[in-house]
């Protein structure tokens, strides 16, 4: 059956709570309301009916666009109510799902819009003849949502209602009314997260797992391979204290030191988005001591080995960033021994060298590609640097590869690399040494793609001869070598 009409009045009312200024200019939406009641979701309702609309804002802060090809204008997702919709935000989702393909899963309502529209819009549409539609009005109700990047989002247009989508800067919404509240909104407004789980790791670089009951439809991921953790109770004044408790009271364990790692999403039974909250730790004893109150077994496993388990994609993800990114006061094998540790370890003094791999992508302009970092990137943010990563338990080449589809989505062939420069480099005196591998790649496919807008927030192709002042100084050494047919250089090392 349609939405109700308590469903309908109360959001409106909520709506209007925030904004009683607009009393006056949605006394139609009021009015007809009033006289429809239930009807006023049902499309058949020429008098005025509801609609609802997804106000998608990307990492960048970018607001999504469809052109609607029954009207030719440049909108946000959105359409009618159906039957099936279990509230108008229910709607929204469906219809920003149908329209472009992006799933509920992949966005989270915006804190405080989780059932209060952001904005509504009542507007003319012209009669359908065709379709014995005279012409009415549309109550558009549009609800905010932000689009997350624990997975890649693939779009996928109803080809015959949407001819292409647009991603807008919030300054050139389409809409003047919804553009003025989004100008209003911060910025930086994070989901709330009531979920929280423990990521722990030891000294060998394995990662403690717990094998969950195998309860199907009592309990979530059930027979899986996941981390220790919880919900968020009353008595929990922090995130931290919810993640403390469940490890207490599930496995008897106490961690020292719990940092913040970062918020992840994952999906719960119905589809939902849940944000939870990981804390890393570090621990180095025997689970088959700890007394487990849940659950069947906990058990320590390498990275390497995640894919021989039952375990979710996003658990298995975070384990794998986690590992090639250690966070502050871990000792990787990467980070710069003692002098205690050189001395006993390498009698000669050698100490290890970061690998890092870089892509020299030049097309036949000669133009050079370079991303501008994320502004909170740790390493050179908002400075242009080329697309580059750290070598994995992997080679050069095959990290090149993964870095360039990962990053950018540009699909490149081992045979089409070739090794153009090395520069040899530290940032200053006492600081790790890296060895950087700049390849060039004689042919690719596609064009650059921000793919992880937390780190890159633009691609641009520059010219040698005029690139940006804002660029890694050993980015800058390393192009004009490459120009200039040089193999080798060094920088940062003291004369």
């Amino acid at each position: 059956m349609p939405l109700s009409h308590d469903h309908i009045r109360t959001t409106i009312d909520a709506y209007l709570a925030r904004h009683p200024h607009e009393c006056e200019q949605l006394g139609g939406l009021l009015d007809a309301l009033n006289r429809t009641g239930d009807e006023i979701a049902s499309r058949s309702t020429f008098t005025g009916h509801v609609t609802c609309g997804a106000i998608v804002v990307d990492p960048l802060g970018r607001v999504l666009h469809v052109l609607h090809l029954t009207s030719g204008k440049v909108l946000a997702p959105g359409g009618h109510t159906e039957p099936a919709d279990e509230s108008l935000a229910a709607a929204a989702l469906r219809e920003l799902h149908e329209e472009t393909g992006i799933p509920p899963q992949a966005v989270v309502s915006w804190p405080g819009y989780e059932k209060v529209p952001l904005d509504i819009d009542i507007h003319d549409i012209d009669a359908d003849p065709g379709n014995n539609e005279p012409g009415h009005q549309h109550f558009d109700l549009r609800f905010l949502f932000r689009l997350h990047t624990a997975n890649e989002v693939e779009v996928v247009l109803q080809e015959e209602e949407v001819g292409g989508i647009e991603w807008r800067p919030v300054d050139k919404v389409a809409s003047p009314s919804l553009r003025e509240k989004l100008l209003k909104l911060p910025r930086q407004v994070e989901p709330e997260t009531a979920n929280a789980s423990a990521l722990i790791y030891n000294d060998r670089g394995e990662y403690l797992l717990h094998l969950r009951d195998y309860f199907p439809g009592r309990i979530w991921e059930p027979g899986m391979w996941s981390l220790l953790g919880g919900g968020r109770e009353p008595q929990d004044a922090t995130l931290e204290h919810t993640v403390r408790r469940e490890l207490a009271e599930e496995a008897g364990l106490d961690i020292a030191d719990l940092t913040p790692f970062g918020t992840e999403y994952a999906s719960d039974d119905a589809g939902a988005t849940v944000p939870i909250a990981i804390y890393a730790g570090r621990w180095n004893g025997d689970p088959r001591e700890l007394h487990l109150t849940e659950g069947v077994m906990l058990a320590w496993f390498a990275p390497n080995d995640l894919h021989r388990l039952r375990i979710a994609d996003t658990t298995s993800d975070l384990v794998q960033r986690h590992a090639a990114r250690p966070p502050a006061g871990t000792t990787p094998q990467t980070e710069l021994p003692s002098p205690e540790e050189r001395r006993s370890a390498s009698p000669n003094g050698t100490v290890l060298n970061v690998i890092g791999v870089h892509l020299y992508l030049e097309r036949p302009d000669g133009t050079v590609l370079l991303g501008l970092r994320h502004p909170n990137s740790k390493f050179a943010p908002s400075t242009w640097h080329v697309l580059a990563g750290h070598c994995e338990q992997e080679n050069a080449i095959a990290c090149l590869i993964r870095e360039a589809q990962e990053e950018a989505g540009l699909r490149i062939e081992r045979q089409d690399v070739k090794l153009v420069h090395i520069v040899h480099h530290i940032d200053k005196a006492g600081d790790r040494p890296r060895m950087g591998l700049f390849f060039r790649a004689r042919a690719w496919s596609g064009e650059p793609e921000l793919r992880e807008p937390d780190k890159c927030t633009e691609w641009k192709f520059w010219d040698p001869a005029a690139l940006p002042d804002d660029l890694v100084s050993y980015t800058r050494v390393a192009i004009g070598k490459i120009q200039n047919g040089e193999l080798y250089s060094e920088t940062g090392w003291p004369s």
